[in-house]
C-alpha cells in the first residue's frame, strides 16, 4: 500500500462520495466526499502545527464527525494516532503524554472544528509502508500502567478487509454505531469495516437504550457490547419488531453469557455474534456469519489468522484448557518502548502470547476460560472463574457474576463469587445463598466459591470490561474476618 490505509479507505469509498456516510443525531448527515475534504482540512490543520509523518497524536475529545475527520486526517498525513479515553483525568492524561511524546495533543474539540474552518487542505496523501506505525492503543490498564499496543498500516489494512468479508458488508448496510472511538472495538472493527464497503452510519454520541431503540429499526448491523444488550432486553422493547432490518448483531469487549446470548435470541430472533480480540491483534476470531453460532464460545480463527492453545507439554489436545497463542497479520509489532513486555508477549517461535485461558474443540472453536492472572490456585488446585460464573449466571435470577480469587488462611487462595441477582431470589439470606450454590452442582467441590457475595453491580472500566482487580482489592479481607 503506497498511501498506506487511508489509501485502501479512499479507494473503496471514491465511487460513493455522494453516499452518507455518519448520520448525527440532531445534526447534519456527512457525505463520504464531505469527510474526504473534512480529512484533507484535518491534515492541512496538523501539519500546519508542526506535525509530521510518523509524528504521534495524542487525542482526548468527544465523539463526533470532526473527530472522525481528524482520525482520516492522521492516517492521510502519515501521523500515528493516540486515542485516550474521555473519561481519563488530567493526572492520567500526563502520564500519556510523557510516555507517547507527542509533537500535538488534541483535548478541545471547539478549537479542532475552528482550526478546520480555517485550515488550508492537503492534496493528496503521505506514503506508507504496511510496517509504518498507524496507531497506538493504550491497553486499558486494569493492572498496573498501560502499555501502548502498536498497529501498523497493514494491520489495519488486512484486519479490515477481513471482517468486511466474513462479516458479508454490502454499500447497502445501516450500521448502528452507539459504541467510543477512542477504542478498537468502535473505530477498527466498526467504523472502518463500514467505510470498506462506504455504507451509511448512525452515528450515536452514546449508547442510551431509547435512542438505540429508535433507530435500530432503520439499522441492518449493530455492534455492542454485552451491557448494552442486557439494558436493550431491560426495555422490554428489544423485540423482533424493533429488529426487523437487522441482519447482524456483534457483541465484544467483554465476555457474553450463554444466557444473556439466548434472552437476545428468544426476545429478537437474532442470534448474537460473539468474537474475539484486543488491542494488539486487533480481531482475532469470530463466530461465523453464514452457520450456527455457539453460544458461550468466540468462534474460528478469521482467515489468514491461526490460534493455538499453549498447555504445560505443548500444545493442548482438543478441549484442554491453555494459554492462547495468536499469529498473522493483525498482530501488531509490540509495546511503544517497551521491549522488555514486548519480548515477554512473544514466543521463541514468535506467536503472540494473549494472557487469555481457553480451549479449541475438535473443530477449531475457541472458548474463553478467563484471563491467565484470573486464575484460582486454591490448596493447588487450579480453577477457572468462567467455569464458575457460566454456572452462576445459568440462574434464572441471576442477571450477572464475577469471580475472583482472595487470600485464604488455609488454602492460600479461594474464590469468591459476586453476584448481581435481579429480584430476591427467594427466601432469607441463608436460603438465598443455597440456592446459588446449588446451580454449581455440577462442578467439583473445589471449584465452589467459598463465599457468595450479593452486590448492587459491577466495576467496569469504559468498555464494559468488569475490573476485578477492583474486587480483589476491595474484598481482600473477605476471608481474613
Amino acid at each position: 500500500m503506497d498511501g498506506g490505509f487511508f489509501d485502501l479507505l479512499r479507494q473503496r469509498f471514491a465511487s460513493g462520495m455522494e453516499r452518507p456516510m455518519l448520520r448525527v443525531a440532531g445534526g447534519p448527515t456527512v457525505t463520504y466526499g464531505e469527510m474526504d475534504a473534512r480529512s484533507a482540512l484535518a491534515a492541512g490543520w496538523l501539519g500546519s502545527q508542526g506535525v509530521s509523518a510518523g509524528d504521534r497524536v495524542v487525542v482526548q475529545i468527544p465523539k463526533s464527525s470532526d473527530a472522525v475527520a481528524l482520525y482520516l486526517g492522521m492516517l492521510r498525513l502519515g501521523a500515528v494516532y493516540v486515542p485516550l479515553n474521555t473519561a481519563y483525568t488530567e493526572a492520567e492524561v500526563d502520564w500519556f503524554v510523557s510516555d507517547a511524546e507527542p509533537a500535538a495533543v488534541v483535548r478541545d474539540a471547539a478549537a479542532l472544528t475552528a482550526g478546520l474552518e480555517r485550515a488550508k487542505p492537503l492534496t493528496g496523501w503521505a506514503a506508507r509502508r504496511d510496517d509504518d506505525l498507524a496507531a497506538l492503543v493504550y491497553t486499558s490498564g486494569t493492572t498496573g500502567r498501560p502499555k501502548g499496543a502498536m498497529l501498523t498500516h497493514g494491520n489495519l489494512a488486512s484486519n479490515a478487509l477481513t471482517l468486511n468479508e466474513a462479516w458479508a458488508f454490502q454499500p447497502d448496510d445501516v450500521l448502528l454505531h452507539a459504541l467510543p472511538i477512542f477504542h478498537v472495538h468502535g473505530l477498527m472493527v466498526a467504523l472502518h469495516t463500514a467505510m470498506l464497503s462506504a455504507c451509511e452510519v448512525i452515528f450515536l454520541e452514546r449508547f442510551e437504550a431509547a435512542q438505540v431503540l429508535a433507530d435500530l429499526p432503520e439499522a441492518t448491523v449493530m455492534m455492542g457490547v454485552p451491557t448494552h444488550y442486557h439494558r436493550l432486553l431491560a426495555t422490554g422493547r428489544f423485540d423482533a419488531a424493533a429488529c426487523r432490518g437487522i441482519r447482524l448483531l456483534v457483541s465484544g469487549s467483554a465476555p457474553m453469557t450463554a444466557a444473556l446470548h439466548r434472552s437476545v435470541a428468544d426476545s429478537t430472533g437474532c442470534e448474537v455474534l460473539e468474537r474475539y480480540g484486543m488491542s494488539e491483534a486487533l480481531m482475532i476470531t469470530s463466530n461465523p456469519y453464514d452457520e450456527p453460532r455457539v453460544a458461550g464460545t468466540v468462534g474460528f480463527a478469521l482467515p489468514g489468522i491461526e490460534v493455538r492453545v499453549w498447555g504445560e507439554d505443548g500444545c493442548a489436545p482438543a478441549g484442554q484448557a491453555g494459554m492462547v497463542q495468536v499469529r498473522g497479520p493483525n498482530v501488531g509489532p509490540g509495546y511503544w518502548r517497551r521491549p522488555d513486555a514486548t519480548a515477554e508477549s512473544r514466543t521463541e517461535d514468535g506467536w503472540f502470547i494473549t494472557g487469555d485461558v481457553g480451549r479449541l474443540d475438535e473443530r477449531g472453536r475457541l472458548t474463553l476460560e478467563g484471563r491467565a492472572g484470573d486464575m484460582i490456585i486454591s490448596g493447588g488446585l487450579n480453577i477457572y472463574p468462567a467455569e464458575i460464573e457460566q454456572a452462576l449466571d445459568a440462574h434464572p435470577a441471576v442477571v450477572e457474576s464475577a469471580v475472583v480469587g482472595l487470600e485464604h488462611p488455609d488454602l492460600g487462595e479461594a474464590a469468591a463469587a459476586f453476584v448481581v441477582a435481579e429480584h430476591d431470589i427467594g427466601g432469607d439470606p441463608d436460603e438465598q445463598m443455597s440456592d446459588l450454590a446449588g446451580t454449581l452442582a455440577d462442578l467439583a467441590r473445589f471449584k465452589h466459591p467459598k463465599r457468595i457475595v450479593l452486590v448492587d453491580g459491577l466495576p467496569r472500566n469504559a468498555m464494559g470490561k468488569v475490573l476485578k482487580a477492583e474486587l480483589r482489592t476491595r474484598y481482600a479481607d473477605l476471608f481474613r474476618d
